[in-house]
C-alpha cells in the first residue's frame, strides 16, 4: 500500500473535480473548437485531463484509492450532469477509466509515458465512442473529441518530459 502524500491527494481531488468541471462546461458552452476545424462538447478537454490526472494519482496513491475515485467520479457524474446527459456522462466515464486503468498498469511496467500514452488512447477512444453514441446517438463530434483528448496526452507527456530530464540533470548535479 502506497502511503498517501499531500501531493498525492492533490492530484485524487483534482481527478475527482474534473467531472463536475466537465459536466459544467459542457452544459454552459455545448460545443466548442478543437483545431483543424473539428468541434466536441466542451467537456472534452476536462475528459482528457481526467484521463492523465487518473495516471498520475494511480502512481501517487495506488490502485485501490484511484479505483475508489473511479466509482466517486461516476456517481458524481451521474449526479452532476444535467438530465439527458447523466446516464451518458456517467456510463462513458466509468468504462473508459476502467479501460484506462486496465491498460496503464501493464503498461507501467515499460515506463510512465508509455504508460499514460497507450492507456489514454484506449480511454479516450472509449469515453468518445459511448459518450457520444449515448448522448447525442451520432459520431459528429467523434474527431473532435479524439483531438480534444489528445491535446490533453501531449501536453501532459511534454509535462512528464520535462519534469523526467529535469530530475536527470538534478541527479547528476548532485
Amino acid at each position: 500500500m502506497k502511503k498517501v502524500t499531500p501531493s498525492g491527494v492533490i492530484l485524487l481531488v483534482a481527478y475527482i473535480a474534473t467531472i463536475p468541471l466537465a459536466n459544467l462546461v459542457v452544459t454552459h458552452f455545448g460545443v466548442v473548437p478543437v483545431g483543424f476545424g473539428f468541434l466536441a462538447p466542451a467537456a472534452v478537454y476536462f475528459a482528457g485531463l481526467a484521463l492523465v490526472l487518473r495516471d498520475l494519482a494511480r502512481e501517487s496513491v495506488g490502485r485501490r484509492a484511484v479505483l475508489g475515485a473511479i466509482v466517486v467520479g461516476t456517481v458524481l457524474s451521474y449526479l452532476l450532469a444535467d438530465p439527458a446527459l447523466a446516464t451518458a456522462s456517467a456510463a462513458a466515464f466509468i468504462v473508459a477509466e476502467l479501460l484506462d486503468f486496465a491498460v496503464y498498469e501493464p503498461l507501467r511496467k515499460r515506463g510512465l509515458i508509455v504508460a499514460v500514452v497507450g492507456s489514454n488512447i484506449v480511454g479516450l477512444l472509449a469515453d468518445s465512442l459511448i459518450f457520444l453514441k449515448m448522448a447525442f446517438g451520432s459520431f459528429e463530434f467523434l474527431p473532435g473529441q479524439i483531438i480534444g483528448k489528445a491535446w490533453m496526452t501531449v501536453a501532459a507527456v511534454a509535462v512528464l518530459a520535462l519534469l523526467g530530464r529535469r530530475k536527470t540533470l538534478v541527479h547528476s548535479e548532485e
